[in-house]
């Protein structure tokens, strides 16, 4: 499989508030601008809603509709600080529903200047148990919002898609958020954004899929697409599955720590504010049709971030177990960044202190994570670590194994 082309510089005709034309925007204007309605799609979700509620919060005009199934992962709550401000609840609208669902896609979508996906079921160990609901979200909704934008791009270039008022509307523009697992295990060097996908996963199968659908759809009907593939993306709000919250949350209540394998496996590490902020240019600025990756620039070996993570709370390393590792587990993922910094974007937060404040959140709202830990979170849970646990052993510590990992440091010294 490869990645969606580059795109080839067209842009569609027509402008509406807040989308600047085709032909402005290849003056190096934005090509959407401030006033834009924005239709976010799992928007209560753990990086949707720091988008939502980084973008409202600049006041600049913006509009954004929030689209999302609130499964387990999605969480109104995240959406608070927006739903109780006057001024951005002023522009700020919630819609219940599914991108799976054309009834309620097509009539969002006719009423955005851009829509940005971030809907996904996004844990692996979930994907490798069920597959069925990454595929929905990940390939049939992707389908579902890429021909609603089909057809409203067709309305624009027939001049025939217009605001309530009469106002013509230009196309919309379409961003798709994918990851960095599309490309698979990256033994040596970094991915860059025309390189093979070989996921590994049902997860990032999934994601890699609905990543060629939006390039087929650039190809068949030149729409205005766009492709973000973040790194492994931490802050506030990310629910209890993910490593860096399950971490913290089983060290709080002095919980043993499942750790997979040697937990060498090395990722890189992105904030999850400089992940949305990096969506947003990529939205207002990215080429038609290109695939931008996101970089942390904090590559870590799982190790690592268990160790900082424990000596942030003051917890023993004794909590860590390690258990038999999941199929397929990735042992490296990385990419090069060069075509987003190329549009001025670099990574604000250092790992330490994005790590610290993570934790420091968790230790601060365990009301918000306890109840994420559900009745069937418990079900979850025991599904996916009581037999490994049982079958667990105690971690070796710290730089204990042979030859430790590339780049390992002792704990709590993550930079």
């Amino acid at each position: 499989m490869t990645a969606p082309s580059p795109g080839d510089g067209r842009t569609e005709p027509g402008s509406s508030s807040g989308a600047t034309s085709g032909a402005s925007a290849a003056g190096g204007g934005p090509r959407i601008g401030p006033g834009a309605h924005i239709l976010v799609c799992g928007g209560a979700g753990f990086i949707g809603s720091c988008y939502v509620r980084d973008v409202l919060a600049r006041r600049d005009g913006t509009r954004i509709t929030v689209l999302d199934k609130l499964t387990y992962a999605g969480d109104r709550a995240n959406l608070a600080p927006v739903e109780t401000d006057p001024g951005m609840a002023a522009r700020f609208a919630f819609v219940v529903g599914d991108i799976a669902d054309p009834t309620a896609v097509d009539p969002l979508v006719a009423a955005a200047d851009a829509v940005v996906d971030f809907a996904a079921e996004s844990h692996v160990d979930r994907s490798i148990l069920d597959p069925s609901a990454f595929l929905v979200t990940g390939v049939v909704g992707v389908r579902v919002l890429l021909e609603a934008v089909r057809r409203q791009t067709e309305l624009a270039r027939a001049g025939e898609r217009r605001h309530a008022d009469g106002r013509q509307m230009g196309a919309p523009r379409f961003l798709q958020v994918s990851t960095d697992e599309v490309y698979g295990s990256v033994e040596e060097g970094s991915s860059r954004e025309g390189d093979v996908l070989a996921p590994r996963s049902p997860y990032a199968a999934a994601k890699a899929a609905g990543d060629l659908l939006v390039g087929a759809y650039r190809t068949t009907h030149d729409l205005d697409v766009l492709v973000t593939r973040g790194a492994n993306t931490y802050g506030p709000h990310q629910h209890p599955e993910k490593l860096i919250p399950l971490v913290a949350t089983n060290a709080i209540d002095g919980a043993p720590i499942p750790l997979y394998g040697d937990g060498l496996q090395r990722r890189d590490w992105l904030h999850v504010t400089d992940h949305a902020a990096a969506i947003d240019l990529v939205l207002r600025r990215g080429d038609p049709g290109a695939v931008y990756n996101i970089p942390g620039g904090n590559e870590r070996a799982n190790r690592e971030v268990v160790a900082a993570i424990l000596a942030r709370l003051g917890r023993p390393w004794s909590l860590v177990r390690s258990v038999p590792d999941r199929p397929g587990h990735d042992r490296r993922y990385a990419m090069d960044g060069g075509r987003l910094a190329a549009l001025g974007w670099r990574a604000s937060v250092p790992f330490a202190d994005g790590l610290a404040g993570t934790v420091d959140w968790y230790r601060a709202n365990e009301a918000w994570w306890r109840a994420a830990k559900d009745a069937a979170w418990d079900d979850y849970y025991a599904r996916q670590y009581a037999d490994r646990l049982a079958a667990s052993t105690e971690a070796p510590a710290p730089g204990a194994l042979a030859g430790g990992a590339a780049g390992e440091e002792a704990p709590g010294t993550a930079r």
